[in-house]
């Protein structure tokens, strides 16, 4: 091979090599811009979709706190809904679809607006922190007391609790009006019944606790919002200050009677099993520290993290040493009879019975209404309760305290 052909290929393959390795470098050019590309969007998308939440957090809590009819509120929603559009429309939207006046001075335009609605929003979300819950309002009669307590000078085991609850309800909202003095003995707790009452499908309940005594009644506590004259329950209003906390103790034939026969909810009783005494008058002492608490300074109640079902797990996961495990269904409180079920805190049975029963076994068993239909406390001579509080407990297994004998089972 001649010289000048050596040289022609050599130079040709060299040609070649570049064009591959140019090739590649444009390759790996493309998929970085891709993958640039891809991150800016999903990163766009995300600043959006957090100045859109904003807002939306921002113009309920407003709604919920002075009410959608006030021009107040009206005045604002256009305020703060402008000022996000304006914002979006000035950074998002392509440039010959936006006002002139802001296409010369884009980047100026974003950051005044940026900045003002950074304003905006840091204004109300100071304002709405800085809201407070309130002793004194205009409660409705069933909430207008606040629940106190003295303990004995001689015995701290006898505890005398002050607005126990004891009214005689006709319907959901006619009542006979009776608030009591009780005294109890935290010795004499032989047990606590969790009661979940439905009134919104299957998976939304009120939860009550009821703890039991030797030779005395039972006592009901139930924490719940604690609503104005004319107001009515939001779900979502729990999220934004819009109701206080409520200590209710009470006796059953008051405060579960008014569930299963004057308001027609699903009502079912759960006693609980493998539980020591000490735990039990733990748990109960920590009910003497929230009423403490609530006397000191109300609270608000918040429909994911201060309600009636998640407040009494806390309490209880304190007391058991932190045994209780936690679950999704600590949230859903239409479940938690299925949890404490799973967990073995409901496998007591009947002495007839060879093995535990099922959940589906329990909530036959555990209904409450079917056992007081027909039950008028209006009529009854009892008006601590005592016969409704067998009624309810009729055919379910009563298990004693761990460090106790002999289980009790009311008749079916």
């Amino acid at each position: 091979m001649s010289p000048r052909s050596l040289i022609s290929r050599l130079f040709k393959k060299r040609i070649e090599n570049q064009s591959l390795v140019s090739t590649h470098q444009n390759g790996i050019h493309k998929r970085h811009s891709w993958l640039r590309s891809w991150r800016h969007y999903l990163l766009q998308f995300f600043i959006i979709l957090g100045l859109m939440l904003s807002a939306v957090w921002l113009l309920m809590a407003i709604w919920y706190q002075l009410g959608v009819s006030r021009p107040l509120t009206w005045f604002a929603t256009t305020v703060i809904v402008g000022l996000l559009i304006a914002l979006l429309t000035v950074r998002y939207l392509p440039k010959q679809f936006s006002p002139k006046l802001f296409n010369d001075k884009k980047g100026t335009a974003v950051k005044w607006l940026t900045g003002l609605y950074a304003t905006v929003w840091l204004l109300g979300a100071g304002w709405f922190m800085s809201i407070t819950p309130q002793q004194q309002r205009d409660w409705k009669p069933e909430v207008s007391q606040v629940l106190s307590y003295t303990r004995d000078a001689n015995n701290s085991d006898l505890v005398t609790f002050t607005n126990v609850r004891n009214f005689d309800w006709q319907t959901g909202d006619e009542t006979t009006e009776r608030w009591e003095t009780r005294t109890v003995d935290m010795s004499k707790l032989s047990g606590v019944d969790v009661i979940n009452s439905y009134w919104m499908g299957p998976l939304i309940a009120h939860t009550l606790v009821s703890f039991r005594f030797e030779d005395d009644r039972p006592l009901s506590f139930s924490l719940e919002i604690r609503k104005e004259n004319g107001e009515t329950f939001s779900a979502l209003g729990g999220f934004f200050k819009r109701y206080e906390l409520s200590l209710i103790a009470s006796e059953e034939r008051d405060i579960i009677y008014t569930r299963s026969n004057a308001r027609g909810e699903q009502v079912y009783l759960f006693p609980i099993s493998h539980l020591h005494q000490r735990e039990v008058q733990s748990l109960f002492e920590s009910y003497l520290t929230a009423a403490d608490e609530l006397n000191a300074k109300p609270a608000w109640y918040n429909t994911l993290t201060s309600n009636c079902t998640n407040i009494i797990f806390y309490m209880a996961r304190i007391v058991s040493g932190e045994r209780l495990p936690w679950d999704y269904r600590i949230w859903v409180s239409g479940w938690l009879p299925n949890y404490l079920h799973d967990i073995g805190m409901l496998d007591a049975a009947p002495e007839t019975d060879a093995q535990p029963w099922t959940m589906d076994k329990w909530y036959e068993q555990a209904h409450i209404n079917p056992k007081v239909k027909g039950f008028d406390n209006g009529k009854s001579n009892d008006i601590h309760g005592s016969d409704f509080s067998m009624q309810i407990r009729q055919g379910i297994p009563i298990p004693p305290l761990a460090d106790s004998h002999a289980i009790r089972v009311n008749p079916h």
